[in-house]
């Protein structure tokens, strides 16, 4: 959890701001992959890739 505090402050100070839907993007993509391995939707997720 520091770990996300520790990111989120170099962010701002930084002002990376542009990597925030990078990021959000990612983290989206890989629980839809996490959710989504053994169900029927499965063969869906394919199509998007």
């Amino acid at each position: 959890m520091s770990f996300l505090i520790e990111f989120f402050k170099f962010l701002s100070v930084r002002k990376k701001y542009w990597l925030m839907p990078i990021i959000i993007v990612l983290v989206l993509f890989g629980g839809l992959i996490i959710l989504a391995e053994g169900t029927a939707i499965a063969p869906f997720i394919y199509t998007i890739f």
